[in-house]
């Protein structure tokens, strides 16, 4: 059986009084893209510090190529860090903050040394910036020089602490891109920590979920997006409408719930298994439902509150019983309703899913 290149057992951390990390495990494969994500204050950087060494951790083991590294200081971890502010050495410029690892740790002779500067610059795109100092850099160009100076030591895995919350929406979009790229040309193990689910989904071989310090999922973004664990997990990740149910009859795929005056067929959760009679939350993306002026079966019965456009986008609210729903729609709608209007929500089958309710918790600690 293959070994994990990284796995994380029952690692508890506390700051305090404040147990910030309640027995996290999994485990990192070679050459996958990974990210953690959560909530400010969930625990993903403290995570992070933890694998990097720059943190203690109070029970569990970590261990790389099986060997635990629990105990062995940061710089004898093959693990390097991308901080947010990007650390580069202000007084050196581009060319000497890259060679700055290996001379330090004298594992390279002068042509090699040049050899693997120009390649690590040549990654990165930033060939021709060697004796640019950092305030010549913009934010883009600084955060891939700190990139370089990590992959120039050929590390095992390389840990991004949020590295493109300083840039701007434009370049943080691109920078998405050419940082999935960069990790699959180079093969490295990147773990990534982020809050924003539209660089997780847009990035990530497997993204960790985490809040409150415990790992609530973990999967690709494809079976994340489409099936949550629990209810942190729905409210999380995508824009959901969330209404709470009663479960009528269970079948072996599907149940059929009542939403008020309306009964629908809801496929049911691949984790939980729910009972007739049962009370559950539904969840839709906004974004994989409709609005029919017609009548169509398994659908709910509203009335249109509000229609905004914006651009190609629509934005439809609608009374459904005591709750307001939203509908978001692409181009042209195929309903061309008004404000007042009875329409009908449909939805595609995977767009829809249950959870039982005691998933909700009203109060979540900061």
């Amino acid at each position: 059986m293959k070994q994990p290149l990284l796995s994380l057992i029952d690692i508890n951390k506390y700051f305090g009084d404040v147990h910030v990390l309640k027995d996290v495990s999994f485990t990192i494969e070679q050459g996958e893209f990974l990210t953690l994500l959560g909530p400010s204050g969930c625990g993903k950087t403290t995570l992070l510090r933890c694998i990097a060494g720059l943190e203690s951790v109070h029970s569990g083991d970590i261990l790389l190529h099986g060997t635990s590294i629990k105990g062995i200081a940061p710089h004898k971890r093959n693990v390097n860090t991308v901080f947010q502010n990007y650390a580069l050495f202000p007084h050196l410029n581009v060319y000497d903050n890259i060679a700055y690892g290996p001379r330090v740790k004298k594992s390279m002779k002068d042509a090699e040394l040049k050899e693997k500067v120009s390649g690590v610059l040549d990654l990165v795109q930033m060939l021709g910036y060697e004796k640019r100092m950092p305030h010549q850099l913009s934010g883009g160009q600084r955060q891939r020089i700190a990139i370089a100076r990590a992959l120039i030591n050929e590390p095992a895995i390389l840990l991004l602490d949020e590295p493109l919350g300083a840039l701007d929406l434009k370049l943080r979009k691109h920078m998405q891109t050419e940082l999935a790229h960069l990790q699959k040309k180079t093969g490295t193990t990147f773990v990534y920590v982020t809050h924003d689910q539209e660089e997780a989904l847009n990035m990530s071989d497997r993204i960790v979920v985490i809040d409150q310090g415990t790992v609530q999922q973990l999967g690709s973004p494809r079976d994340i997006y489409n099936n949550p664990n629990n209810l942190f997990v729905t409210t999380f990740i995508g824009d959901r409408n969330i209404m709470q149910v009663e479960v009528i009859e269970t079948g072996e795929t599907h149940s059929q719930v009542r939403v008020g005056d309306n009964t629908v067929s809801i496929r049911n959760p691949k984790q939980h298994r729910l009972e007739s009679g049962q009370e559950a939350f539904l969840a839709i993306h906004m974004d994989k439902m409709r609005v029919s002026c017609d009548e169509t079966p398994n659908a709910l019965k509203g009335e249109v509150l509000s229609i905004h456009y914006a651009g190609s986008q629509i934005r439809i609210e609608l009374q459904v019983d005591a709750k307001v729903i939203t509908v978001v729609e692409y181009q042209k709608t195929d309903c061309e309703c008004e404000e007042g209007d009875l329409v009908y929500l449909v939805w595609e089958d995977h767009g829809a899913i249950l959870l039982p309710l005691e998933d909700y918790s009203v109060e979540r600690e900061v």
